[in-house]
């Protein structure tokens, strides 16, 4: 069982650590033991499970406190929180990424506009980014909701290979919004537009092979 740095659960004034108690920072006379693959032990006292981490060279990690009695797992505790550590950063990293544009439009807008406003809709989900369409209703449109629905239908419908409703028609006010969400993510398409630059640079670079 390897030494692991200080991890008090108590703190200044009363406070808890979210972390978990490890090893001989348990102290109950027993625990429900889970193995390092998940497989159930059973109830063993603590200084059996202590005994089974340090002859596996491993921690024993309480992950179920509140349980009766407490549910403790042999694990590598250090790699369990670099991966746990890699993983929030992944998440934080594409929530970052995920960014919401906007395009408003009119329910009796013509054709060339509709066009137009489509085409900044199929820009923004090919570069990975959620669109948030609002219908702006004005004086008297605002007694026909289904003019905004039914354009909110039809835009929905002309890009649905590239994306899909995340949020379904609804009124807001005075207005009627809906939001579509990217097939990929922004993160995958710049993964690919890298891929594509890398490989035009790469045929760039290739001599002529009739020179």
């Amino acid at each position: 069982m390897r030494p692991v740095p200080g991890n008090p659960r108590k703190l200044g004034r009363g406070l808890i650590s979210a972390e978990p108690r490890i090893n001989d920072r348990i102290r109950v006379p027993e625990v429900r033991l889970v193995g390092p693959n998940g497989e159930q032990v059973g109830i063993v006292s603590v200084q059996d499970a202590l005994r089974l981490a340090q002859e596996s060279d491993l921690d024993l990690v309480e992950v179920a406190p509140t349980a009766r009695p407490p549910v403790a797992k042999l694990m590598d505790y250090g790699k369990f929180k670099y991966e746990s550590a890699v993983k929030a950063r992944e998440a934080r990293k594409n929530q970052s990424n995920t960014i919401i544009k906007e395009i408003k439009l009119r329910p009796k807008i013509d054709p060339h506009d509709y066009e137009t406003k489509k085409g900044h809709v199929v820009r923004f989900l090919k570069s990975g980014d959620k669109v948030k369409v609002t219908i702006m209703f004005r004086g008297r449109e605002q007694s026909r909701p289904e003019l905004g629905r039914r354009l909110l239908a039809r835009l929905a419908e002309d890009v649905q290979d590239l994306g899909t409703v995340e949020s379904q028609p609804k009124q807001d006010g005075r207005n009627m919004v809906m939001v579509i969400g990217p097939h990929k993510r922004r993160s995958e398409h710049k993964a690919e537009a890298r891929a594509a630059a890398a490989g035009d640079k790469s045929r760039r670079e290739q001599p002529d092979a009739q020179a």
